[in-house]
C-alpha cells in the first residue's frame, strides 16, 4: 500500500513538473493578442463612464429626495403655502415617473430607431460575486496570546481569510471575509490586469526613468532588477510585477499604461467599480505600498483574483514559478526571475491539487498575505486569499490547509 501511494505521488510530482515547464515554454513564445480592438475597447470605456454618471446623479437625486421632507417642514413654518409648492414641485421632478409608449407608434422619419429599440444601458455593476450558503464556514476569530503570537491549537496563522468554490461560486470557509484590510502586493494583481486591459502593443518596450528607481529605493521596495534609462520589453514588466514582486516594473508599467502612475492608479478604482468592489476595495498606488486609501477585503482579493485569472495573459503571468530574462549589456547574466510562493506550496498541497496562479505581499502594518488559485486532478478549482499572516511561510501553511480541509477531497485513485 505504502509502495503504491508513493508511485501515486511520484506520478503526481512528474505531472505538476510537466506542467509548470508547459507554462514556461508558454511564457517564451507568448505574443499577447488583444481580445478586443480599440473601437470596441473605447466603447465598452464610454459605457462605463455613462453607466457612473447614471449612478452619481441617481445617487444625488436619493439624497435631495431624503432631505426633503425636512425642507418640506421648515417650509409650512417659514413662508406659506407658495413654497409649499414650490417644494412639492422639486419633489415631483426628483421622482421618476415611468411612462410607456403606445404599442402602434411609427417609427420616425428616415428609419431612426424607437427610444425602446435603442442599445440598452450598460448593465449594473454586480452586487455579489460569490455567495456564502448555509455550507459556509466561519471560522472563530484568531486566538492569540498577550505577547500578539498565535495561540496554542489556533489551526490557521492568517487574521483573515476566505475560501470559495469557483466552479459553484461560493464561500466554503471565512475568517473576516469582509473586514477592510491593506492588500500589500496583492495590489499587483490588479495593476497587471487593468495593464492586461488597455495595453494595445505587448511588442513595446518601456523606459524605466530614475525617478521609479527612486521611489523604489525611497519606499524600500522590492523590486525585479532593471535599471535607470533601460528600455524593458512590456512582457517582461508583466513578469517583473508579479513573481519577484518588483515595484521597478509595477511601476513602469503603469507609466507606460496610462501615461502616469497617478492616472493608472484611476484606471485601477474604475475597475474596482466595474467588478462591484469600490464600496471596500481602494487603491492609491500601483505597487501595494501602506496607504490609508490602499485597501480592500479579502473577499474583494478574491474578485480580482477570479478576474485576472480569466484573463489569458494574466493567468500566463500569475501562474508561473521561474521566468529567465535573457542576457543583455545591462545584465550580462540575465535576470532570474521566480514565484516563491508557487515553488514552496508545492510540496504542502493536498495529493492531486495544483496552484495555477499566486500571488504574495507584505507590508509591516499589516504582515504577510496571499492570494492563489488551485485545481485538482477532477478539474475543480478553489480560489484562496488570507491576510495579516505572521511570515510567508505562514501564509503558505494556511493556504494548503484551507485547501486541504475545506477545499479539496483526497487524489481519488490514490
Amino acid at each position: 500500500m505504502a509502495m503504491k501511494q508513493q508511485e501515486n505521488y511520484r506520478d503526481f510530482r512528474r505531472e505538476q513538473q510537466q506542467y509548470y515547464q508547459q507554462r514556461q515554454q508558454q511564457a517564451r513564445q507568448y505574443r499577447y493578442q488583444a481580445m478586443l480592438t480599440p473601437e470596441e475597447r473605447e466603447a465598452r470605456r464610454t459605457g462605463r463612464e455613462e453607466a457612473r454618471r447614471l449612478r452619481e446623479q441617481a445617487r444625488r437625486r436619493r439624497k435631495l429626495r431624503r432631505m426633503l421632507p425636512l425642507l418640506l417642514a421648515a417650509a409650512v413654518l417659514l413662508a406659506g403655502t407658495g413654497t409649499v409648492l414650490l417644494a412639492h414641485s422639486l419633489w415631483n421632478r426628483l421622482t421618476p415617473v415611468h411612462t410607456q409608449e403606445p404599442a402602434d407608434e411609427a417609427p420616425p422619419a428616415g428609419g431612426a430607431p424607437l427610444a425602446s429599440e435603442e442599445e440598452p444601458e450598460p448593465d449594473p455593476i454586480p452586487t455579489a460575486v460569490f455567495s456564502t450558503t448555509r455550507a459556509t464556514v466561519n471560522l472563530p476569530p484568531k486566538m492569540v496570546n498577550p505577547d500578539g503570537t498565535t495561540a496554542e491549537g489556533e489551526t490557521l496563522n492568517s487574521m483573515y481569510a476566505i475560501l470559495i468554490d469557483l466552479d459553484e461560486g461560493t464561500v466554503l470557509a471565512q475568517r473576516g471575509g469582509w473586514t477592510v484590510v491593506h492588500p500589500a502586493s496583492m495590489t499587483k494583481i490588479m495593476t497587471i490586469l487593468v495593464a492586461a486591459e488597455h495595453i494595445l502593443n505587448y511588442d513595446a518596450t518601456a523606459a524605466v526613468t530614475q525617478e521609479t528607481i527612486d521611489y523604489c529605493v525611497a519606499n524600500d521596495c522590492s523590486i525585479a532588477g532593471f535599471q535607470a534609462g533601460e528600455e524593458v520589453p512590456v512582457m517582461d514588466l508583466f513578469y517583473g510585477t508579479i513573481l519577484p514582486s518588483g515595484a521597478d516594473a509595477a511601476v513602469t508599467l503603469a507609466e507606460y499604461t496610462a501615461g502616469s502612475h497617478a492616472a493608472f492608479v484611476k484606471l485601477m478604482n474604475q475597475k474596482a467599480e466595474e467588478l462591484g468592489i469600490a464600496e471596500t476595495a481602494r487603491f492609491a498606488n500601483c505597487v501595494g505600498l501602506y496607504d490609508e486609501q490602499n485597501v480592500c477585503t479579502v473577499y474583494d482579493m478574491a474578485v480580482i483574483l477570479k478576474a485576472a485569472m480569466e484573463n489569458p495573459l494574466c493567468q500566463l503571468v500569475l501562474g508561473l514559478r521561474t521566468y529567465d530574462i535573457p542576457a543583455s549589456e545591462l545584465h550580462p547574466e540575465g535576470i532570474s526571475l521566480s514565484n516563491w510562493f508557487i515553488r514552496r506550496i508545492e510540496d504542502h498541497m493536498p495529493a492531486g491539487a495544483v496552484i495555477q496562479g499566486a500571488k504574495t505581499g507584505f507590508i509591516s502594518q499589516a504582515g504577510s498575505c496571499a492570494a492563489s488559485l488551485a485545481r485538482d486532478a477532477s478539474g475543480r478549482a478553489c480560489l484562496c486569499v488570507t491576510a495579516q499572516a505572521g511570515s510567508a511561510w505562514q501564509c503558505i501553511f494556511d493556504h494548503a490547509a484551507l485547501y486541504e480541509t475545506y477545499g479539496f477531497s483526497p487524489l481519488s485513485g490514490a
